[in-house]
């Protein structure tokens, strides 16, 4: 069996993570190593060779010696980075992530690589995967695929985890990330091969479908096989109008709140009183909460807003936030790869009619993609059977199924 074949025989046996956990069980492993394992320690800061410059070059890298047991045991090697994201039109950024390769020897061409981009979180620095010890849930996704032969990263996104001003739903900022860091990841661990695939939902789906437009322009040194997004993000400039009419849904008027302060903290120019109204007004602050703690006051505002709290209250500031969703808004251009796209026509975080549309226009570029809206299903309960078996085939060279011909 050629290793392009063990690795898809390894996919079709995992579980997928788009809301669950991925249970890969671990066995035979000496009483002495589960001792030693189960203590744990503190991050200890990793000496990189060659941290290189410019995209993908590592500000700072430490050990994860406090991941869930199960990965440990696991064997699979593991760093928490601060790299550098050059992003055109920007500047240098530094952002924060996680990166992993499993035990043992690469294949010939290096591990190939899972790049996965998480939904939704917060927008606030401490609501990052990589300050979790469980990568908010995405750890067993991490031991899923290195079981199964796969190296993967995990952008935090710019602002998470590390100073910086969260973009929240800006897929064009998030998809630099989503590349950049494969590329720390090959900088951490030079085994690690040029294939790779992006993977996201929600947010991250969003993210995914923009690294896809991104990589042949951003990153030519790299081979994008395929992107899957579930549930993504695509295009959310609807929000304005709901927002006008008063028709957001219980789960879109929060997800606004935090465009809108992710929009102001990054554009001082931005009038947060221009979008904010009643009970909006009176508890921004407990709307913007992520973590934990915050859980609660969050919720209680969350259940006090009124239908138009978050209108623009001018033509002129609901065409400004018309515009700064669709700068963030993809497609923008011909993608690199083919995608597979899953999403339900209930959800009730972004509407199926702007997924819709968001298709339509990929496919007039020519895009090659595989569609899967599902019916009754809403933003969390999409269905993503097929998910390991399509990048199994990328990874083998088998075409895509094309559903926008």
């Amino acid at each position: 069996m050629t290793t392009t074949r063990r690795w898809l025989a390894a996919l079709l046996l995992l579980p997928l993570l788009s809301g669950c956990a991925v249970v890969v069980p671990v066995a035979g492993q000496v009483q002495g190593a589960l001792a030693a394992v189960l203590r744990g320690s503190d991050p200890q800061p990793m000496v990189i060779a060659d941290p290189g410059t410019g995209s993908g070059s590592i500000v700072s890298a430490e050990t994860m010696p406090n991941l869930p047991i199960q990965v440990r045991l696991s064997g699979v090697n593991a760093a928490r980075v601060v790299y550098r994201s050059v992003q055109p039109g920007v500047g240098e950024r530094e952002v924060s992530g996680t990166v992993f390769t499993p035990s043992g020897e690469a294949p010939e061409g290096g591990w190939p690589v899972i790049s996965y981009a998480h939904g939704t979180t917060g927008i606030e620095q401490a609501c990052a995967p990589s300050r979790s010890a469980s990568l908010l849930g995405a750890s067993a996704l991490v031991q899923g695929y290195t079981t199964a032969g796969f190296a993967v990263a995990i952008t935090d996104y710019e602002g998470l985890g590390h100073p910086g001003n969260h973009a929240y739903l800006d897929n064009i900022t998030a998809g630099y990330d989503v590349i950049d860091a494969v590329r720390a990841l090959r900088t951490v661990f030079p085994d690690v091969g040029t294939q790779w695939a992006a993977f996201g939902g929600s947010q991250g789906g969003g993210a995914a479908w923009a690294a896809n437009e991104l990589a042949d322009s951003y990153a030519p040194e790299l081979d994008l096989v395929g992107a899957v997004a579930l549930a993504p993000g695509a295009n959310m400039v609807g929000l304005v109008d709901k927002a006008i009419a008063g028709t957001l849904t219980d789960d879109q008027g929060p997800l606004l709140q935090w465009v809108l302060e992710s929009l102001a903290r990054r554009d001082p120019a931005l009038n947060l009183d221009d979008y904010r109204s009643g009970e909006a007004a009176q508890d921004w602050a407990a709307l913007t909460g992520c973590t934990p703690d915050k859980a609660g006051a969050r919720e209680d505002a969350v259940n006090r807003l009124g239908d138009k709290d978050f209108a623009p209250k001018s033509d002129a500031a609901a065409d400004a936030l018309r515009r700064a969703l669709a700068a963030m808004a993809v497609p923008q251009g011909p993608a690199s790869a083919p995608m597979l796209v899953a999403y339900g026509d209930a959800d009730t975080y972004i509407d199926a009619a702007w997924t819709d549309a968001a298709l339509e226009q990929a496919c007039g570029y020519g895009d090659v993609i595989t569609i899967d809206r599902q019916a009754g299903r809403g933003h969390g309960d999409v269905n993503g059977d097929a998910v390991n078996q399509w990048i199994g085939d990328r990874f083998a060279g088998v075409p895509a199924q094309n559903d926008c011909t």
